[in-house]
């Protein structure tokens, strides 16, 4: 394919970029950008008009409420009542048929909600119980608060019939956000066809102004999941953008300050780990005892520092470790709960990523090992000494957030193998992260922020800052926005433990996107370009830079019910991708896909679909710079499905599959290449306390071609002749010029079996099984020479491989006071990677091996303490 020269392409994007800011100039100046009244609104536009906002009066009290779940004090009877709810889901718009009542009353200290949800008898109340956090089979009530007013952020607290808390914060970064936990008390109780909640939210778990009347956004939600049923107080939309723009109002609050909000969070934890992979001569069994804490302080009324002193990370989930046959890294989530909670701002141009603090030490892998020196230790973490945050939002919409973690020097440990002498090698130098935030929120869902990340670093290594500026404008209607971000980075230094300068100095990315953001039909247009030296990695992640990027889509749903389906989603769209340097033609597609729910049954289905041309992968090459080497992929569709059945019924299923299939490759006499993608998931409810989920997914990739994972070794006899045929020379170190490529087989199979007994509203005991296995068969091999041009060549060594992963997590959690817990965890896990001769393609023979595989047993027990300061400071008399 001819690809544009350099020159050419800039003119056309230059003018690309033109006509689209004057385009977005044009709709800025347009009557539906302006700020004059709209129009009467006909049939077709109602679904866009934002609902009229609902007012509720809270009542201010003296007395004492005791929170039991009855409403029995008088003052419940004074409260103006919340009711006439409105339907959100299945059906948008009709009104509730069994009333809900809620009431807000208020004192110095809480905020107090009760409710009482009327329903047709007892057994129409679906009350199963599960772990914090997690909905379940069960109805519940929540209340949702905009403290600020600002139509951007916000809070949510849940509670279900079986007691069971939730709570989240919302924003335009993080979405809905149920990482975020506060200490907060709720009671519940059924009596004959109806359920009753009284919630007490202390002012110390919201943020609010130093305002002598209080004026909070404000809406409750309430599930009926008899019917799949969802009401909200003031209506929510479904073809509006934005949520928290559509709660209405809470007044009466007055002369209320916000408290000192000042808490210690203790923890004492033991660990005993046996590891019987443990170098001879060491001890396999070891115990450990740490202690730390959280602590919350709130500076003023609108901003909190959290901070973690000496954390202990050691009972997260297991990461799910995978065969990585991508020249890229394998991102994973992140389990710590310092790092999800309370990190909208922070994740605000996604250039934060968490995982990046407490990681691998970046020497990790090149602690000597050879026929002198062997590893005696040689930690994969590193650990954090402290980390702090400070996040908040002033009265006026700006919203603030400064985090900043140290990690000390972490060492391995070498052995000389004739001498025995042992000494320390660094792998990772004191180092400081940090990360400043600037959001201000405007008006009409619009915001302009500011972001800085920095890396700092102790040594002879480098140090990396990247600086990100995002905006987003929307009309008065909320009909239609733009949005656009730009970020610089920036690393300055060696590379570690060398006097070689590192390389992506400085980079560039930006974007810009224009949209119709409500309404039945909507759709985007965005453009973007990182440069070839843009790199975020220290604090951030990328998935190869070097690209301009073009999208266009289009969405069109139906959100009342109509035929046999609740509702209909569908979507279109296109991509056409450059590499940014040179500039060539990297890939395009047509993609599509669309998902509904049936009325009666609740059954959800959904199908997508891709269509690529011949595309180019200049990255599977693994050769800088990038341009020369490409992998040409032939053409191929992508055709997808899933079916989830309703989650109501004790046994539910879900089953998804994909389908690849690839144009022949006509320039080598080679079989076709071919995808094929299989999940099923089975779930079963015993009863309100126990449940199961079995998931088995499996992925057969067959004669995909790639470069051969492991790469060459001048030190493999059968690997000299074909590093010289690439124009390398084992002998003098010199490495190939070329690329090796493999035909292969690719067979992946993951299997996690999962279980809970929910003791009570505050005691669960889960548990995670998960073996992964992942097979490579190589058929044939060819020489890679730039242009993409493939020829066959001789190569005899076996790169078969197989890794095995195997992990059990079992978790006993007590909440045996609000904010305070004890948990006990067994974490089991192994590993297994078989080379050559050694790989085998049956399951059921590398589940045996992995089972049987010496694994690491660790036990451990945590507990938390939470001490509220304005519950121990003495009270007046």
């Amino acid at each position: 394919m001819v690809h544009v020269s350099s020159r050419r392409f800039v003119v056309m994007r230059t003018r690309l970029l033109f006509c689209f800011l004057l385009a977005s100039l044009w709709l800025l100046a347009s009557p539906a950008f302006s700020q004059e009244p709209a129009p009467a609104a006909s049939a077709t536009t109602v679904a866009t008009t934002l609902a009229p906002k609902k007012q509720l009066q809270a009542v201010r009290i003296t007395e004492s409420i005791k929170l039991d779940g009855q409403l029995d004090e008088a003052a419940w009877q004074q409260a103006p009542i919340a009711t006439n709810f409105i339907q959100n889901r299945p059906n948008p718009g009709p009104p509730e048929k069994h009333a809900t009542e809620v009431r807000i009353l208020y004192d110095d200290a809480n905020l107090y909600i009760g409710a009482v949800m009327h329903d047709i008898s007892a057994d129409s109340i679906l009350r199963e119980l599960t772990p914090r956090d997690n909905f379940g089979n069960t109805d519940f009530i929540g209340i949702f608060l905009d403290t600020y007013q600002d139509k951007l952020n916000g809070y949510g607290f849940f509670v279900t019939t079986g007691g069971v808390q939730m709570d989240c914060r919302y924003s335009p970064a993080g979405g809905e956000d149920f990482n975020w936990n506060a200490v907060w008390d709720s009671r519940t109780a059924i009596k004959g066809t109806d359920w009753i909640a009284e919630m007490r939210i202390p002012y110390s778990a919201i943020r609010f102004s130093n305002q002598p009347e209080q004026q909070w956004g404000l809406n409750f939600m309430r599930q009926r999941k008899k019917e799949n049923q969802a009401f909200f107080w003031n209506e929510v939309k479904p073809a509006i953008d934005g949520f928290v723009n559509q709660w209405g109002v809470l007044q009466g609050v007055r002369d209320i300050k916000p408290p000192l909000r000042l808490s210690l969070t203790p923890y004492v934890s033991s660990y005993v780990n046996h590891n019987p992979l443990n170098e001879a001569g060491t001890r396999r069994t070891t115990t450990s005892f740490n202690g730390g804490a959280d602590i919350k302080w709130g500076i003023n009324e609108s901003f909190t520092l959290d901070a973690t002193l000496v954390p202990d990370f050691g009972q997260v989930q297991s990461d799910n470790q995978v065969l990585n046959l991508s020249p890229f890294e394998v991102q994973f989530n992140e389990n710590r709960q310092f790092f999800t909670e309370g990190t909208e701002l922070f994740n605000k141009g996604n250039l934060f990523y968490s995982r990046r603090v407490g990681a691998t030490p970046i020497g990790f892998y090149d602690v000597p090992d050879n026929d002198t020196t062997e590893i005696v230790r040689n930690p994969s973490e590193t650990r954090l000494l402290n980390a702090t945050k400070v996040s908040g939002r002033t009265s006026k919409g700006l919203g603030v957030g400064i985090f900043n973690a140290l990690s000390n020097d972490v060492y391995a440990t070498v052995r000389h193998t004739e001498t025995g002498q042992e000494r320390e090698v660094l792998t990772q130098p004191f180092a400081n992260y940090s990360i400043v935030v600037l959001d201000q929120s405007l008006k009409n869902n619009s915001y302009v922020s500011l972001i800085n990340t920095n890396v700092t670093r102790a040594g002879q290594t480098y140090d990396a800052n990247v600086t990100g500026g995002l905006v987003r404008f929307a009309n008065k209607k909320n009909s239609y926005a733009v949005d656009g971000q730009v970020v610089y980075s920036r690393r300055r230094g060696s590379v570690f433990g060398t006097d070689k300068l590192i390389d992506d100095r400085d980079g560039y990315k930006y974007s810009v996107g224009l949209g119709k953001i409500s309404g039945a039909f909507t759709w985007t247009l965005s453009h973007g370009i990182e440069s070839d030296t843009y790199n975020p990695n220290d604090l951030g992640i990328l998935f190869g830079n070097n690209k301009i990027s073009q999208e266009l889509q289009v969405r069109y749903n139906k959100f009342n019910p109509f035929w046999k389906v609740n509702n209909l989603s569908t979507y279109l769209g296109s991509y056409y991708g450059l590499l940014y340097s040179p500039t060539r033609y990297q890939a395009a597609n047509l993609y599509g896909g669309a998902n509904t729910t049936f009325t009666k049954s609740f059954l959800s289905a959904g199908f997508n679909f891709e269509l690529y041309p011949v595309t180019r992968d200049y990255f599977e090459p693994r050769k800088e710079p990038l341009g020369r080497y490409f992998v040409r992929r032939p053409a191929n569709a992508v055709v997808g499905g899933y079916i989830s059945s309703d989650y109501r019924k004790k046994l539910a299923l879900d089953v998804s599959t994909t389908l690849v299939p690839y144009a022949q490759d006509d320039r080598l006499a080679r079989p076709r290449r071919f995808d094929i993608g299989f999940g099923i998931s089975p779930r079963y409810r015993v009863n309100n306390k126990l449940n199961f989920r079995y998931s088995l997914d499996w992925n057969l990739s067959r004669n995909q071609i790639g470069y051969v994972n492991g790469g060459l070794d001048s030190g493999e006899p059968l690997d000299t002749a074909v590093i010289r045929a690439l124009g390398g020379d084992p002998l003098l170190g010199r490495d190939p010029v070329d690329v090796l490529l493999g035909r292969r087989q690719v067979v992946t199979v993951s299997s996690v079996v999962s279980g809970a007994y929910t003791f009570n509203n505050r005691m669960s005991l889960t548990l995670r099984l998960r073996h992964y296995t992942s097979n490579v068969r190589y058929q044939d091999f060819t020489h890679l020479r730039p242009g993409g041009e493939e020829t066959p060549i001789a190569y005899a060594r076996n790169r078969a491989n197989t890794y095995n992963a195997f992990n059990i997590d079992a978790v006993y959690s007590w909440w045996f006071a609000p904010g305070s817990q004890v948990s006990i965890v067994w974490k089991n896990a192994g590993t297994t990677s078989l080379q050559a001769n050694e790989a085998t393609p049956l399951y059921f023979d590398n589940l045996s091996n992995t089972i049987n595989t010496p694994h690491n047993n660790s036990v451990s027990v945590k507990i938390l303490y939470y001490l509220d300061y304005l519950a121990l400071r003495p009270r007046r008399a």
